[in-house]
């Protein structure tokens, strides 16, 4: 079977539980399976585990039972340094808030999350990150701060940021839920296409 045809994301009867106080579970026995290339949209009422389903595919989390299987690794079986080294290899993250770091440039924010790792790098990463904002609609503001960039200019930092290290598979955490109704479609428009880059 190639890799193509495999799924990139395969959860096999997945339960998360939280005890605080009394146990609540978040998600009760959630199987799912996405195909590489597909775009797939979790909906649902707030409370009702979308981002922890999220958290568990990108290894943010462990669930309390049952399988996340990414790119064909058992990601629950993986720990400390492999995991963080999986993470860094395979997913990218979109996150509602940006979370850009607000000292530093558009460039620098999305090289942040390689800078420690740079001298062991394939890839030069600032052309990198410069064509990936230019391919984000940004190359004129490579030196302005998140301060100095509009909501869907940061957004657009955020997803640049999250394609730095070609990722097989984005997570983005309603990446439209801070932006006006236009910048939102612009942002959805843009990770479609980036589906098919």
């Amino acid at each position: 079977m190639s890799s193509l045809a495999s799924p990139i994301v395969q959860i096999e009867a997945v339960v998360k539980s939280y005890a605080n106080g009394a146990s609540v579970r978040a998600l009760d026995g959630v199987s799912l399976t996405i195909a590489r290339e597909e775009f797939v949209a979790v909906q649902g009422r707030s409370g009702s585990g979308k981002t922890t389903l999220l958290n568990l595919i990108g290894t943010l989390d462990q669930p309390t039972s049952g399988r996340v299987i990414v790119s064909g690794t058992d990601v629950t079986r993986l720990t400390g340094d492999a995991l963080a080294d999986f993470r860094r290899a395979h997913i990218g993250f979109v996150f509602q808030m940006f979370n850009l770091v607000a000292t530093l440039t558009a460039l620098e924010n999305v090289m942040l999350p390689l800078l420690p790792y740079q001298r062991r790098l394939k890839f030069n990463l600032q052309a990198r990150a410069r064509e990936l904002l230019s391919e984000v609609g940004l190359a004129s503001r490579l030196q302005h701060l998140p301060g100095q960039l509009s909501g869907g200019e940061q957004q657009r930092v955020a997803i640049a940021r999250a394609l730095i290290n070609g990722p097989e598979l984005i997570l983005a955490d309603e990446p439209t839920g801070n932006l006006d109704s236009h910048s939102g479609a612009e942002t959805l428009r843009l990770l479609q296409r980036l589906n098919r880059w």
